[in-house]
């Protein structure tokens, strides 16, 4: 007598394709494909697929019953769907194995090879001549001599036609070739490609040579040829190498923690590894320059500037109380300094005009460019000049720091890299006032943020002004802005006492870079901006007495000056 056909039930409703599902009548399989995958079908005596019986119109949602019991044959349509989606699964799930047994196999072969490597001892051989330790941008001819031409032997020493040497650095670029592996050293100061042959290609050291890792490299240094490219067109062929520190591959490589197609937040994590890439170093190295002709132009221009160094911890604000960051200190409320403008004009009376560069903070949490939570802020406070004066300031400043950064050859090659289209602001910069900015905006239907015409006490928008900006086409000095959209301290224009001896420089492609103001000089006009923003100027005494005269302890008006902000 002939075995009960198997039965297996699948639910599409009720049913799970996983593990806690059997296929039988209280636990049954959710599709027809799982129930094939986890009984087979069969010529003859295969299992009987059975689904739960749907009546036209009916709910068969969620609140299906599961005291239903009224089970059917899947029918001849569904079992030959099914039937071809199993077919393709066992296709793939041999093709997978077939994958999985050729990877076992390469993996058998690659720890063969590993373990054969291990054996291969590479030393330094004693007769050649001392290696000279240099960095990889040494250039100087007298130190370091390139071989050119042909030869036989990769390394070849005996007519002294390249200098031997030693560096160091860590792997930034990494090409393998049969017998022959191309590295890019780079340690900070410049990249250097080096040629490993022979028995150095062939240790476990080189087999597993990963991104980052740390080398030391001795060999002969030489010309490129014409026809090939390399890093200021020479590269070391090496007769010996050591492993410093190995880094890690696989999951843990750098390449796969900081992938190019990577998400912003990922790179945001990572950003100790971002920094090893050319983009990011580039950009470092660009700021580094910035901030060396900043100092350079302060010191050259006269009268000159003198750098000092104000305190990051603060009792006032100075851009609004919105986007401080606050803490304790000892008891007394605090906070971290949005900018040191305040404190540098304490400078002015003993030390001349000065400027710092200094970290400023701001609790805006936004992802936007123009928000970031802290900055290098470069700042200067001049003493005994006028608005026009300020403005012919901040051009010279920009423009001379901007010449001294192109001056150096590597800083304007990787400023080119960086920004192909970069150009140097046009002289002079155009100057325009608040008021005829607003006009220009509607006259070019240009809206705010909410789809309205610009009206003269708006704060324009980034959107608007970077738009303006590129329509023009070249440097503007934005100036005159309404007092309620100023800080507190900033100057009234005697002309019209509606707006501020303000500033902001707006640049084509970027926006605005720099803002300014004059200060306000009369004691009994601070102390009614205090009131007007709400502010308690007993923390800000010592700002406040810059507006008295110290000797006779008299309110007075003390000369004009001026704060700019980068």
């Amino acid at each position: 007598m002939a075995a009960p056909i198997r039965s297996v039930y699948f639910d599409e409703d009720l049913g799970k394709d996983d593990t806690t599902a059997d296929g039988s009548e209280q636990n049954p399989y959710k599709t027809l494909l799982f129930a094939h995958i986890q009984h087979p079908p069969a010529p003859s005596d295969g299992p009987q697929y059975l689904t739960r019986k749907k009546e036209p119109g009916a709910d068969q949602g969620p609140g299906v019953s599961e005291t239903n019991h009224d089970w059917v044959p899947a029918t001849k349509s569904a079992l030959k769907k099914a039937g071809n989606l199993y077919d393709q699964h066992k296709k793939k799930q041999a093709k997978g194995e077939q994958i999985a047994i050729r990877e076992k196999q390469e993996w058998e072969k690659r720890k063969q090879a590993l373990e054969e490597a291990k054996k291969l001892q590479i030393t330094q051989d004693p007769h050649l001549p001392k290696a000279v330790k240099i960095r990889l941008n040494e250039k100087d001819p007298a130190l370091v001599k390139l071989r050119s031409g042909k030869s036989e032997k990769e390394v070849d020493y005996s007519e002294g036609r390249g200098t031997r040497v030693r560096v160091t650095g860590r792997v930034h670029r990494l090409r393998t070739q049969k017998d022959v592996i191309f590295l890019t050293l780079q340690d900070g100061y410049g990249l250097l490609q080096c040629v490993l042959t022979g028995n150095l290609t062939k240790t476990y050291d080189a087999i597993t040579m990963t991104l980052e890792t740390s080398l030391e490299i001795y060999g002969e240094m030489w010309e490129v040829p014409p026809e090939h490219h390399a890093p200021d067109d020479r590269e070391l062929h090496a007769d010996y190498y050591e492993v410093i520190g190995k880094a890690a591959g696989d999951k843990e490589a750098i390449t796969t923690r900081v992938a190019p197609d990577a998400d912003p937040q990922t790179l945001y994590d990572n950003r100790h590894l971002v920094l090893r890439g050319d983009n990011s170093s580039s950009v470092m190295k660009v700021r580094a320059a910035l901030l060396r002709a900043f100092r350079q132009t302060y010191e050259e221009i006269t009268p000159s500037c003198l750098e000092v160094t104000p305190p990051c911890m603060v009792q006032t604000q100075v851009e609004g109380g919105a986007t401080l960051f606050a803490f304790d200190y000892y008891g007394q409320k605090a906070y971290l300094t949005q900018s040191s403008q305040l404190y540098l004009e304490t400078c002015l009376p003993s030390l001349g005009n000065v400027f710092c560069v200094a970290p400023s903070f701001r609790a805006e949490k936004s992802l936007t460019r123009r928000h970031l939570s802290e900055y290098t802020h470069i700042e200067a406070e001049l003493d005994f000049i006028n608005f026009e004066d300020l403005l012919a300031h901040l051009e010279l400043v920009m423009c001379r720091v901007v010449e001294l950064a192109l001056s150096n050859p590597q800083t304007a090659k990787l400023i080119r890299d960086l920004n192909p289209g970069f150009e140097v602001p046009e002289r002079p910069f155009k100057r325009m006032k608040y008021s005829d900015a607003i006009e220009w905006l509607v006259e070019h239907d240009i809206k705010t943020g909410d789809g309205e015409p610009h009206k003269f006490g708006d704060d324009i928008a980034e959107a608007a002004e970077r738009k303006m900006t590129d329509i023009i086409n070249r440097p503007i000095f934005l100036t005159h802005f309404p007092t309620e959209i100023k800080a507190f301290y900033m100057k009234k224009d005697p002309q019209d006492p509606r707006v501020t001896e303000s500033v902001d420089c707006l640049m084509p492609g970027v926006g605005e870079i720099v803002g300014g103001s004059m200060r306000m000089d009369d004691y009994d006009e601070l102390m009614e901006a205090y009131k007007r923003v709400e502010i308690d100027p007993t923390p800000y005494y010592w700002y406040t007495d810059q507006r008295k005269s110290m000797h006779s302890l008299r309110r007075s008006h003390h000369p004009p000056r001026s704060s700019m902000m980068r």
